[in-house]
């Protein structure tokens, strides 16, 4: 078992920075890969980035390039999403989530084990 807490988000001005947190719990493997993931009212859930808990390696959405950063603190047991230059569009709830044995850096939600119970994030223009 793996349970997730998310942190960090609220509200923030167009421009602005955030940076939230996912506080991991329980047995991770050396094939964890680690997700972030996004959604916004009336619309799907979205990948945003994810890291490999062992190599950190790394993944984004293109919609988020050269604007977020996915990291990892082994001593912390924890993962990061550093958000600047936020938009509007960025406004959702941002959840966390582990995918225990990955074979791939999977984009795609099913493809996760475990999540988080998710955080607001509100840019306001």
């Amino acid at each position: 078992q793996v349970h997730l807490v998310e942190s960090g988000g609220g509200l923030v001005q167009a421009g602005g920075s955030l940076r939230l947190s996912c506080a991991v719990s329980g047995r991770t493997l050396s094939s964890t890969v680690m997700g972030w993931f996004r959604q916004a009212p009336g619309k799907e859930r979205e990948f945003v980035a994810a890291i490999t808990w062992s190599g950190g390696s790394t993944d984004y959405a293109d919609s988020v390039k050269g604007r977020f950063t996915i990291s990892r603190e082994y001593v912390k047991n924890t993962v990061y999403l550093q958000m600047n230059s936020l938009k509007p569009e960025d406004t959702a709830v941002y959840y966390c989530a582990a995918d225990l044995r990955a074979t791939v850096v999977a984009t795609k939600s099913r493809m996760y084990d475990y999540w988080g119970q998710g955080t607001q994030v509100t840019v306001s223009s």
